[in-house]
């Protein structure tokens, strides 16, 4: 019975588990097949990642999953689809839908669409790298009244976007979320954290790149997260500890199952400190990154040594001046050690060879000395090791070979010695060997790494001493970069080569390398994009018709012989972005045929051979160049208009002639270095003003440019003193070196600018025209040009004092030598210059009183002597007291008018003596005695008349004929004047 009953529950179980195996699956819904449509229809799908979205059934449609029960979509993943448009909300008619992936494409800067928050069965919603942006705090703002419907929401991700603002206080309303994700969206911040103790699920926090450097309640909030296992706050310029206390940071008593922390790249925010609140992970943590933190400067804690979980600790570039701790040999679970970019000193421990656990170990870009530990041979289970670039002494251990598990070893930019040892032949999984400048010596095995043929990608021997034959590389298949520049290698041309199909990198320059070069040679190098064959003995034997799979962007042939014909093969490179055959031996003109392949140059070098003929327009012959090496050759003609975005040109050493007047379309532009010296140049103009030139001011514009009439380099970046070579230019009419970084004294020979001392206009070009400073603002020069004479060497570093010479330049119409460090008196024959409309020589530290002759000059309209250390009146006369008081601010011992400031002198005046007494009594006797006199004729005549009735009555009567008389004849000479009128 019991039997029996077992029996048909098997059956029953069987049963069942075949019904559910061969259940049919059920087709997509159309409602929801429609609504994926209208999402397609709004979307510009220009790689047809959504060509399959055209059957009947959508659960076939990529990234389209639907249920095998009811065909309803439950998934929708479109990452990294290069999609471009508008999300649309025909996608809230997938109620069950669970999880959407919209990562990786083009949105556009679109914000979040409200309608996600009616999907209420999304648990896990990916926007990261979609192109969205905007105020994240109003975009969820407007979502907040619907955010409770997302309460099955458990993963979001909006990272590597462009939003902005604050972070919005509603993301707290998720409480069942368990990642968060808003990595990289560089313009967020947050004041407050507060809204992250909502989030008690959380095991997920990446903030990377958000400002918290004013955020408040962040280790309350982080408290409450008792799940957390990874926490990123790289790069978040974290708060002072008083803000922030990581103390208290203990997560719950550090019950938190901390596994991941980055505090990384916070760099004088983070300090040790936080060295206690780490520790307390010590049982749980499994990754560290404190990298790029300079405020942790000082010694490694010995407390790291007790993080017994612990197995990638970066703790690079944060200044650590120490001895490498014996701490860390002794951590059995350590897999990554990265400790490289700081200043530690010393020997590497032998006991290095103890971690039999570590898989990575970077050293590199330290101060580490000694020899290199056989004890490396231990390490059977490292795969990278770097150390690089620190003062490591010796031979490479023969050990190295029994690391059988390496695959990158970094051991350039030491000083070691000797050859390579034999036992690199055994390391069958090297994948990168990097020994660059590391004066190794000796001739290469011929079999080198040959264990690693399969695997070896990269091979840098560069900057040693090795030589002889290159070995036999035919059979690294996977090889893609190799670099042997400047060695003593030689022989013929390596036919093992033209095997290398996955090379992309080849760099052989700088040995003793013979041989003819063939279309055979490079048939299967189609990847290759970087190839420098300078200075060996390579020529080349290739067809100029027909066009090979080698197509490098970047090729280097200084000093191969390719003359004495321009290399007619080069047409057929049509990829070209930096081709340099200089010194090449070739006599020829440039072919009209090369000038199409310039459009994709951005640097392009011929120099030093012998080229002749003329150059046409480079403005439109180059697309985009940054550098630009003509020199030493035989070019004539005009120098050709110039790409405004050139950063390098050198045309010098040629035979070029004529006017410099199309170097005026570079002003404000990229240009950093200009060369035209020895050339036949003449000309006019000048204007390399706002560029980033650099280094000292060319000599040979003053021997070369005797007719220049327009001299402006202001605000560049040039350095020492002013050439004496400039004093020739005796036809120059502007000067402008300010805004530069020039040191010396003025030169006394500035004076011999001859044009400036000469009345009327200078016969110039306005075609033009030249931008300049004018009173503090910037115009336009055209037909005006001729009129200004001006000399502006302004924000520098000149020291000394102001050369007497200046006062020669009679016709000098602006002058500006401020802000500088100029010392002395001001030039006391100063008001010799009579055309002087501007004159600024404020911001220097200039003694002694303001000339008298100054007050001379009625033309001045602009004056400033700011800010230096002049004494004394200011000079009497209209011209001076008419400025403000800001000419003259910042002089403390200056005195009189404008100033408020009396003078000593004035206050002396003012006091009185006994002739001023003596002078002011007898003005005084002067007014009383007029009053006296007053008082006696007024009364002697009215008071007689008042007394006396006789007198009075005769007085009145006499003043009562002459009134009757007055009227008489005043009418009878109006009706005179009437009747004649009339008539």
């Amino acid at each position: 019975m019991a039997l029996s009953s077992f029996v048909l529950r098997l059956l029953l179980t069987f049963l069942l588990l075949l019904c559910s195996i061969t259940t049919p699956t059920v087709g997509c819904v159309e409602r929801e097949r429609e609504a994926l449509l209208d999402f397609k229809h709004a979307l510009v799908d220009d790689y047809d990642i959504l060509s399959s979205w055209n059957t009947s059934d959508c659960c076939q449609w990529r990234g389209v999953l639907c249920s095998n029960y009811t065909g309803q979509v439950i998934e929708l993943h479109l990452q990294a689809g290069s999609l471009r448009g508008e999300i649309s909300p025909s996608l809230v008619e997938l109620e069950h839908l669970t999880s959407l992936d919209l990562s990786s494409n083009n949105f556009e800067g679109r914000p979040i669409p409200l309608f996600l928050a009616s999907l209420p069965k999304l648990q896990y919603l990916s926007l990261s790298g979609a192109n969205l942006s905007g105020r994240l705090s109003s975009q969820l703002g407007n979502l907040s009244s619907q955010l409770g419907n997302l309460s099955s929401l458990l993963s979001l991700d909006l990272s590597l976007n462009h939003f902005e603002g604050s972070l919005p206080s509603q993301l707290g309303n998720l409480s069942n979320l368990l990642s968060l994700d808003l990595d990289f969206n560089w313009d967020l911040y947050s004041e407050n954290l507060e809204w992250l103790s909502h989030l008690s699920s959380l095991r997920h926090l990446s903030l990377d790149s958000i400002d918290l450097s004013k955020a408040i309640h962040g280790s309350q909030a982080i408290n409450k997260l008792p799940s957390l296992v990874h926490l990123n706050l790289r790069k978040c310029l974290l708060p002072p500890l008083t803000s922030f206390p990581y103390h208290s940071l203990s997560l719950v008593n550090s019950s938190a199952p901390l596994a991941f922390l980055d505090l990384s790249s916070n760099y004088h925010d983070l300090t040790s400190s936080v060295y206690p609140w780490l520790f307390s992970f010590g049982t749980t943590l499994v990754y560290l990154h404190l990298s790029q933190n300079i405020g942790l400067n000082g010694s490694i804690p010995d407390a790291f040594g007790s993080m017994i979980s612990l197995e990638h600790i970066r703790i690079s570039g944060i200044q650590l001046k120490s001895s490498i701790p014996n701490i860390f040999w002794n951590m059995s679970t350590l897999i990554l050690l990265d400790i490289s970019s700081n200043q530690l000193h010393g020997s590497i421990p032998y006991a290095v060879g103890n971690m039999s656990s570590l898989k990575y170990l970077l050293l590199q870009s330290n101060q580490l000395q000694g020899s290199i530990p056989n004890t490396f041979g231990n390490m059977s289970s490292l795969i990278g090791l770097d150390l690089s670039f620190n003062q490591l002494r010796g031979s490479i251990p023969d050990t190295i070979g029994n690391m059988a598990s390496l695959e990158e070893l970094f051991l350039g930019g030491n000083e070691l010695e000797g050859e390579l040892p034999k036992s690199l032949r055994n390391l069958c999984r090297l994948q990168k060997l990097y020994l660059k400048s590391s004066n190794l010596s000796g001739q290469l095995p011929q079999d080198l790494l040959a264990c690693a043929n399969q695997t070896l990608e990269v091979l840098h021997l560069s900057y040693n001493k090795f030589s002889g034959s290159v070995p036999v590389l035919n059979g690294f298949s996977s090889l893609t970069s190799l670099y042997l520049r400047q060695n003593q290698l030689n022989g013929t041309w390596i036919t093992s080569i033209e095997n290398l199909t996955k090379l992309l990198t080849l760099d052989i320059s700088s040995n003793s390398f013979q041989g003819t070069i063939s279309e055979a040679h490079l048939l299967h190098l189609s990847g290759l994009g970087y190839v420098d064959l300078s200075y060996n003995s390579l020529t080349f034997n290739m067809s100029s018709e027909l066009i090979t799979p080698f197509q490098p962007s970047t090729l280097l042939l200084t000093s191969c012989p390719l003359g004495p014909r321009f290399p007619s093969w080069l047409q057929t490179q049509k990829q070209l972005e930096s081709l340099d055959i200089s010194n090449s031996g070739i006599s020829d003109v440039i072919p009209d045929w090369f000038w199409n392949l310039t459009s994709r140059l951005y640097s392009l070098n011929i120099s030093n051979n012998h080229i002749i003929g003329t150059l046409p327009n480079l403005s439109s012959t180059f697309g985009h160049p940054l550098f630009i090496d003509m020199s030493s050759n035989y070019l004539e003609g005009l120098i050709p208009q110039i790409p405004s975005d050139l950063t390098w040109l050198d045309l010098s050493n040629n035979k070029f002639s004529g006017s410099i007047s199309s170097l005026c379309t570079v002003s404000e532009s990229y240009l950093a270095s200009l060369d035209l010296s020895n050339n036949l140049l003449s000309g006019s103009f000048i204007d390399l003003a706002k560029n980033g030139l650099s280094g000292k001011i060319p000599p040979w514009i003053g021997e070369s440019l005797s007719s220049l009439i327009i001299l402006s380099l202001r605000y560049n970046k040039f350095t020492g003193s002013i050439p004496l070579q400039l004093c020739q230019l005796q036809k120059v009419q502007i000067l402008d070196l300010s805004g530069n970084n020039i040191s010396g004294t003025i030169p006394r020979c500035l004076g011999n600018f001859t044009a400036m001392t000469k009345k009327g206009t200078l016969t110039i070009a306005y075609f033009y025209g030249c931008i300049g400073k004018w009173k503090g603002r910037e115009f336009e020069y055209k037909n005006t040009l001729g009129l200004v004479k001006s000399i502006d060497i302004s924000s520098n570093k000149l020291i000394g004092e102001i050369p007497k010479e200046v006062t020669d330049l009679l016709e000098l119409v602006s002058l500006n030598f401020s802000r500088n460090n100029l010392t002395g008196l001001i030039p006391a024959a100063i008001g010799q210059l009579k055309s002087l409309d501007v004159l600024d020589l404020s911001h220097n530290q200039l003694i002694g009183e303001i000339p008298t002759s100054l007050s001379e000059i009625d033309r001045l309209s602009t004056l400033d002597l700011s800010n230096n250390n002049l004494s004394g009146e200011i000079p009497r006369g209209t011209q001076l007291q008419s400025f403000n008081t800001s000419s003259y601010e910042g002089n403390p011992a200056l005195c009189g008018p404008p100033l408020l400031k009396t003078c000593p002198s004035d206050k002396k005046e003012g006091s009185p003596n006994e002739g001023d007494i003596q002078h002011d009594g007898t003005d005084l006797w002067f007014y009383v005695s007029i009053a006296f006199g007053f008082i006696a004729g007024f009364w002697g005549v009215c008071g007689t008349l008042i007394l006396n009735n006789s007198w009075r009555y005769a007085y009145f009567g006499f003043l009562n004929e002459m009134k009757g008389w007055l009227y008489v004849t005043t009418t009878i000479n109006m009706a005179r004047l009437q009747r004649s009128l009339q008539s």
